[in-house]
């Protein structure tokens, strides 16, 4: 492993024997992953190399629970993962992020959540599909989310729609900046149930063959910074896919959205890993040990040893709080754990792109120059805030709203009371009372869930 100030944990985070050796697995692959960034950020091309290397390491297998032939990671020990993987490539850890959660969610987290036994039944059979193509084929998942409207910050039906049909169900609709466009084997599709009204309950979660007909990939991609995730547009007209296309049985991903918070965390690694990096690279530049460039020594300064202090404890608070968070992660977290998932993921994004850019300001007109790794750094820090479902915004918003207020929807009594009521009539004054009706009677349970699936409207 490499020096612990530079590892995503540390030297004294307990880890076990298992999470080590991933730790140790992905350090390894790392400096080809370094090498090659460069390339894929000039030309905004996808890392297939470093998929191929993924691939031959078991790693698109780390979320695929172990009874399916997977590794069976949870979500801290991916998130520990996933940043290393962003010291190196950060290209590389957003999109993994897409495959890994498209694991994760079907997995783990939906092991946590409520199902019939039909519904658990069903689920073992669909998710057996996906996951022997990830093990015996090599498949890569994508998960495009967004779509141009509140639906991917969680406050509206998904516009793309997935209607009844003979034997399956035909999509139709738009995602917009949908990493691994051309590059994923399948696209895990977030639409509604196509009904006279659309509503966030039913939601489903479709994967879609990135060679189905009337699927079809649009528009240039030619950003700032994550250019190797080639995020292009995902146009749907009368996809048809079998009813074994679902991720998740029906309902369940709405009860996940509200029950499982921190399973929108997953993008934050990746910025923890480019903090940890820029950091790297600026104490190693100003002791001059950058491989290629002259063993100049600017460490003497003070105002360089100052700036270095600087990002050390910007780092360390980031650092601490994100690990926090995947401590607090699970089913049904209390409200302190759920406005610190929201503290942890601004905290790390808006960081990562502080550290950054004083680190380019420590080391000067040299980091500027494309030879070096800095500047992609910083490029790619840029884009974290600004990423759907947990914008540094929406995290502020959410913050700010959940401290200060309980979740009050008309006609529903507050969760503390022997039973939840629905007043006659509050359907039509708040269509979303309605979508509160299935949890009549469910207040006799812990208040902190009944919050969390109210929270989600």
């Amino acid at each position: 492993m490499s020096d612990p100030r530079y590892s995503v944990v540390g030297s004294t985070y307990p880890l076990d024997s298992k999470q080590l050796a991933l730790i140790e697995l992905v350090e390894s692959l790392g400096p080809r992953f370094a090498e090659r960034a460069e390339r894929y950020d000039r030309e905004a091309s996808f890392p297939h190399e470093n998929y191929a290397d993924l691939r031959a390491a078991g790693l698109l297998g780390l979320c695929v629970p172990e009874k399916f032939g997977g590794r069976g990671a949870d979500l801290r020990t991916y998130s520990i993962v996933s940043a290393t993987l962003g010291k190196y490539c950060g290209a590389t850890a957003l999109t993994y992020n897409m495959h890994a959660c498209s694991m994760l969610w079907p997995g783990a987290l939906s092991d946590d959540l409520d199902m019939t036994p039909a519904q658990r039944a069903e689920h073992d059979r669909h998710r057996a599909i996906h996951y022997q193509r990830v093990i015996r084929d090599g498949a890569i998942y994508a998960q495009p989310f967004s779509e141009g409207s509140a639906a991917a910050a969680g406050r509206a039906p998904f516009g793309t729609t997935a209607a009844r049909v003979r034997g399956g169900w035909s999509i139709n609709g738009k995602k917009i900046f949908a990493s691994l466009s051309g590059a994923a084997h399948y696209y895990g599709v977030l639409c509604t149930e196509a009904k006279p009204e659309l509503s966030m309950r039913d939601t489903l979660y479709m994967a879609v063959p990135g060679n189905a007909p009337g699927l079809s990939i649009v528009g240039d991609w030619d950003p700032l910074g994550m250019r190797g995730t080639v995020s292009r547009t995902l146009l749907f007209k009368d996809v048809f896919v079998p009813d074994e296309a679902q991720m998740m049985p029906r309902g369940i991903y709405f009860q996940a959205a509200s029950r499982w918070p921190h399973m929108f965390t997953t993008l934050s690694p990746t910025y923890m890993g480019i903090a940890i990096a820029a950091y790297e690279f600026t104490v190693r530049y100003l002791r001059g040990e950058i491989e290629g460039m002259p063993p100049v020594k600017r460490r003497m300064y003070p105002t360089k040893q100052i700036a270095v202090a600087e990002m050390w404890v910007k780092l360390e608070q980031t650092r601490s709080l994100f690990l926090r968070m995947l401590e607090d992660a699970r089913v049904d977290p209390p409200k302190d754990a759920r406005l610190r998932a929201y503290a942890a993921q601004f905290t790390i994004m808006e960081n990562a792109s502080y550290i950054c850019g004083l680190a380019i300001r420590t080391c000067g007109g040299q980091s500027m120059l494309k030879s070096l790794p800095l500047e992609r750094l910083y490029r790619d820090s840029r884009c974290g805030s600004l990423m759907l479902p947990w914008t540094a915004e929406l995290c502020l918003d959410r913050i700010g709203r959940e401290a200060l207020y309980e979740p009050r929807i008309p006609g529903i009594q507050q969760p503390g009371n022997a039973r939840i009521a629905v007043r006659a009539g509050a359907a039509r004054r708040d269509p979303r009372a309605a979508e509160l009706a299935p949890y009549r009677g469910r207040a006799q349970g812990d208040p902190r869930r009944l919050r969390a699936e109210v929270s989600v409207l």
